[in-house]
């Protein structure tokens, strides 16, 4: 599924090519990606001009003219892509898993193609929208505010949303969660999934099967700076094409091939050359270096 950087990689550029446009045009050649009855859904956007596109957590907001915004989510193989011009409506962009073209006002189209066909477009008022992405999820964890101080907040919280400070709490045992789950719940930190999950705990040193009750101060502090670190670098580098993903000018993503642990099962650690493992936590594969990470 692509995760956070994927996604902030195909909102920069499609803000570079769509945002000002109008939608003139839209064809829909599979119904159940939009969770929108359909006339309404013509209705509001035709002729409304894209006035600005965001990132949420792993969704991509379109806001329109028209006071409505375009929810978008690519779940695991939804792939948004920005055509030119064509004098055929053949390309290598638009194939059978295309099922949603919108038409432009300067002639470029962006396909919605997806194989899996999990993907959907929600269309909600923009107020709306607002309301229900920050009941939904948590912190952008690129955010400035998403401090170390908020970050053990977040591990701290209690069930009925109290928190506690970290370090003027020893005695508070914190959520018995583990550390995988927790980073990939998108109700604590937006934006993070299975691969870079993976990654930041081997940045850290940190078993995906810890509880959060473990964890030292020194060890939540490189937690955080692997998510900041490798977060940003994934985008830097179109984020990661381990599947299907591409990026809004349809190419792939270059840093997979900087993965440390993820999809390396049996291959030498790039630290300490011990195989790398693989378990499943939770229903997900997770990836993690036995030696290097405790």
């Amino acid at each position: 599924m692509p995760e956070l950087p994927e996604v902030e990689t195909i909102k920069n550029q499609l803000a570079e090519k769509i945002i000002g446009k109008k939608i003139e045009k839209v064809k829909i050649f599979l119904p159940k990606m939009v969770k929108t009855p359909l006339n309404a859904f013509k209705r509001a956007i035709l002729n409304s001009v894209i006035n600005n596109i965001q990132r949420r957590a792993k969704l991509i907001i379109v806001d329109l003219s028209c006071g409505y915004s375009l929810l978008i989510h690519l779940k695991m193989t939804g792939q948004l892509i920005t055509r030119r011009k064509q004098k055929t409506a053949n390309s290598k962009q638009q194939n059978k898993h295309t099922h949603l073209i919108f038409y432009l006002n300067d002639g470029n189209q962006l396909l919605f193609n997806d194989l899996r066909q999990f993907g959907y477009i929600k269309l909600l008022k923009t107020s709306e929208a607002e309301k229900l992405l920050e009941k939904e999820y948590g912190p952008e964890p690129l955010e400035n505010n998403f401090t170390i101080k908020a970050f053990k907040n977040i591990l701290m919280r209690k069930p009925m949303g109290k928190r506690k400070s970290f370090s003027k709490n020893p005695s508070f045992r914190p959520t018995g969660r583990k550390i995988k789950q927790f980073l990939m719940d998108q109700k604590n930190i937006a934006g993070i999934g299975n691969l870079y999950a993976d990654e930041i705990l081997f940045f850290a040193g940190v078993m995906p099967t810890r509880k959060i009750s473990t964890l030292t101060d020194k060890e939540i502090e490189k937690i955080l700076a692997g998510i900041k670190k490798i977060l940003k670098e994934a985008i830097e580098y179109s984020g990661s094409s381990v599947d299907n993903y591409l990026d809004a000018r349809g190419k792939t993503g270059e840093y997979h091939l900087r993965l440390k642990v993820y999809g390396r099962k049996g291959q030498p650690c790039k630290k300490c050359k011990t195989k790398i493992q693989k378990i499943k936590l939770a229903g997900r594969g997770t990836h993690f270096c036995p030696k290097c990470q405790k």
